[in-house]
């Protein structure tokens, strides 16, 4: 246990009970902020990027164990050992002008066998959201960031009693947190796990072009969604809870599902859904020009609310009228195709044989991003973007520049640029979580590097002051958020070497 916490026995509502955050002193925020005086300016993370601690002899087991045991990926190891030191690391959020912390309950760790709940796990989580509160900085927790516990299965969101039992899994962490959180992500990027999943191979059991099994991922996963809210309802009712997807520019592959979820809240009756999604469809590819050959492939695959027959009878059976608090969004490359590149292209480092395109590639477009903004919009919910960031790779010790010359600096300068601008133009913008603290495990690599802060691995998972590029990134944001803050707009367009002085 913490030892500079406060906290009591509840057992009717969960193992602990912690006095609620002070009120908020990272960023000292008035109404003079430019985005308002609640604005949470976040850095996000999940569990088994920077816990450490997973897949190895007595240690919990997700559905990454067999592509680990088996060398098929790098072993996450210690990550970023997270779970041993996250007063550390928060403190380096809060350094970096912080004042929301995005991170996953990890399900193996909680329940590492079926139905056996590990209380000393919970009450761990419950240390890391007291830390974040002594620190003035309000958790947003997710409860499925692409893990889940091995003895469910590689692949447990095929199943058609998925949806129900991440729904005990959600009533049990909720049972446990929600009174010390109030904000919560239920599944993270369901339309990427799907894809990378069935589609792509990136994830285990590493099936590919398997389309039919994405779809029927998709649906369950947002089925899970919707009976995973109501789970956290249950406990907290003021509770603020939602599903992020990515970014696609392709309704089918993003918006539908966000479409889906909100249908009851635009008052479209059930017998009118499909011809309401086919009318959001095309306003949808219209505002972001995206009714091009991969609109049109996926637009035959993904049938509208026919693909998603479990989320669309569990929208329609929820108690609530909306099963999204608020809308979320992950920002990195929204063009569908911009995904693939011929093989042999020039690559940070070299050359890259394979047909996709490598993270630290992905082209950077501030504008589009705006486009994305004014696209998601839906009428009375707030837009949260709770990832967005910039990619480089690092390779046997050397951090190479990106081929397109960008930088984090100007990356987030840029960004959030385009963000006041969307805000200013009626986009009730309320959240902005940079993907991510510190270079982390990216899915089987320690290759792509995100962090404000880099880390050197091959000295001991020792932090940099700068990223892996080294730029003082963690400085520069935090004197945007200081600027934006206090209502300095010119932090958005002075030279941004200026910033990190």
């Amino acid at each position: 246990m913490g030892s500079r916490q406060r906290r009591v026995r509840d057992s009717a509502r969960g193992p602990y009970r912690i006095a609620p955050p002070r009120a908020r002193s990272v960023t000292g925020a008035t109404r003079r902020g430019v985005l308002g005086d609640d604005f949470l300016f976040g850095v996000a993370t999940a569990g088994f990027q920077i816990e450490g601690g997973f897949n190895g002899p007595g240690e919990p087991r997700n559905n990454w164990y067999r592509f680990e045991s088996e060398g098929r990926v790098v072993p996450s190891g210690i990550a970023l050992d997270f779970w041993n030191d996250y007063e550390t690391q928060l403190d380096h959020a809060v350094a970096a002008g912080a004042n929301a912390f995005r991170f996953s309950l990890e399900w193996a760790r909680c329940e590492p066998a079926d139905g056996r709940i590990d209380d000393t796990a919970f009450a761990r989580y419950a240390d890391i959201i007291g830390a974040c509160a002594e620190r003035g900085i309000e958790p947003l927790v997710t409860l499925h960031h692409f893990t889940h516990p091995d003895w469910a299965g590689e692949d447990f969101w095929l199943d058609d009693r998925a949806p129900e039992r991440f729904a005990e899994w959600t009533a049990t962490a909720a049972a446990h947190l929600a009174p010390l959180a109030r904000y919560w992500v239920t599944i993270n990027e369901w339309n990427i796990f799907a894809l990378q999943t069935y589609v792509t191979g990136d994830f285990p059991p590493a099936r590919t072009g398997d389309v039919r099994a994405a779809v029927r991922a998709f649906d369950h996963l947002l089925a899970g969604h919707v009976l995973a809210y109501e789970a956290i309802h249950a406990v907290r009712p003021d509770a603020v809870v939602a599903t992020n997807g990515f970014a696609f520019s392709t309704y089918g592959l993003e918006r539908l599902g966000t479409d889906v979820l909100t249908a009851r809240l635009a008052g479209v009756e059930r017998a009118d859904l499909s011809t309401w999604l086919a009318s959001r469809r095309s306003r949808y590819e219209t505002a972001l020009g995206a009714g091009g050959v991969a609109s049109r492939a996926v637009n035959r695959l993904v049938d509208l609310d026919r693909a998603l027959p479990r989320t669309v009878a569990a929208v329609h059976a929820s108690a609530h009228e909306c099963t999204l608090d608020h809308i979320q969004t992950d920002y990195y490359n929204p063009s569908t195709m911009s995904h693939f590149r011929i093989p042999g292209h020039r690559t940070a480092g070299g050359r890259h044989w394979g047909p996709d395109r490598m993270l630290w590639d992905d082209p950077v477009d501030p504008e589009r991003f705006g486009e994305h903004l004014a696209a998601l919009q839906v009428t009375d919910r707030e837009l949260w973007v709770v990832e967005n960031g910039l990619c480089n790779r690092r390779r046997n010790g050397h951090a190479y520049e990106r081929v397109d010359g960008w930088d984090r600096p100007r990356y987030l300068q840029a960004h959030l640029r385009t963000l006041v601008a969307a805000h200013d133009a009626g986009v009730p913008m309320r959240a902005y979580f940079h993907w991510c603290l510190a270079d982390n495990y990216e899915w089987g690599s320690y290759e792509p590097c995100f962090g404000l802060y880099g880390v050197d691995r091959e000295r001991g998972v020792r932090w940099l002051s700068t990223d892996s590029m080294g730029r003082d990134s963690a400085t520069t944001y935090r004197r945007l958020i200081e600027g934006l803050t206090a209502g300095d707009r010119s932090v958005l367009t002075c030279p941004v070497e200026d910033l990190a002085r």
